[in-house]
């Protein structure tokens, strides 16, 4: 499978990131990108993005464990529009302030699970929060390449991982866990049909859904969809930095 760099195109049926991605991506002055560290509440992300939950109110600490470089203070609002943002998306991670005990990092540059013809850089990630943090949850929604994965770790080891492709299941560490069955998430939305066979046809190609991936954050820590209604607080300020280069895909050397 190729892995290209991901373009953004929001979907128009999501209103609320698509009116916190328009116009809210940081100003320019001068050939310097400007970002607003004015505190404010949490705004809603999600759909076709990846991100981290942390269990912790400590931003910094999350910022310093990821290795992000060139960090600056922003709000959640150009956060968000920044890693939706076409240009700055691409590079930029935002590392959000904490809500509810829980400190998100969202940005297409994490690491993924990409599948043997590439480095593993999602499973290293993951064990090093792992170290640090009583529980890390990874999650990603991208339907333009069929990818859907999510992921947690607690005390240090990983309970639970999955991650599926358009070519099918890329990983699957653990038992398929309850909150999972009791979303219906049996992978049963129909794609396409593989290898049929007559009549009775032959193995479907089946995925979860964006739905899924948010459902199954709202049971595991906050459904980022819904961030908005959680219990609030004092305005506060966050984080964005750029992806250390070590995260970059890299595509392993085929044996001759």
């Amino acid at each position: 499978m190729t892995w290209p760099i991901f373009l953004f195109v929001l979907p128009m049926t999501v209103l609320t990131v698509a009116v916190i991605t328009f116009g809210l991506a940081p100003r320019m002055a001068q050939g310097r990108v400007i970002f607003d560290a004015t505190p404010d509440r949490p705004c809603p992300f999600g759909y076709r993005m990846g991100w981290l939950a942390v269990r912790t109110r400590d931003t910094r600490a999350v910022v310093t464990a990821l290795g992000l470089l060139h960090v600056e203070s922003a709000n959640w609002r150009t956060g968000i529009g920044s890693v939706y943002n076409h240009t700055l998306g691409e590079t930029r991670m935002f590392v959000s302030p904490p809500v509810n005990g829980w400190t998100f990092v969202v940005g297409l540059p994490l690491p993924h699970p990409l599948g043997p013809a590439f480095a593993d850089k999602f499973t290293p990630l993951l064990a090093d929060l792992g170290a640090r943090f009583v529980e890390v949850q990874y999650y990603l929604a991208y339907p333009p390449l069929d990818l859907f994965a999510w992921a947690r770790v607690i005390d240090g080891k990983i309970v639970r991982a999955f991650a599926i492709g358009d070519e099918g299941v890329i990983l699957n560490i653990g038992k398929t866990t309850k909150d999972e069955r009791s979303l219906g998430l049996k992978l049963f939305e129909l794609r396409g049909v593989k290898g049929r066979k007559g009549d009775a046809g032959g193995a479907l190609i089946l995925h979860p859904t964006e739905e899924h991936v948010m459902r199954l954050a709202g049971r595991w820590s906050i459904d980022p969809i819904k961030i908005e209604g959680a219990p609030r607080g004092e305005p506060m300020i966050g984080i964005i930095g750029v992806a250390p280069a070590s995260w970059r895909q890299e595509r392993l050397r085929q044996a001759a």
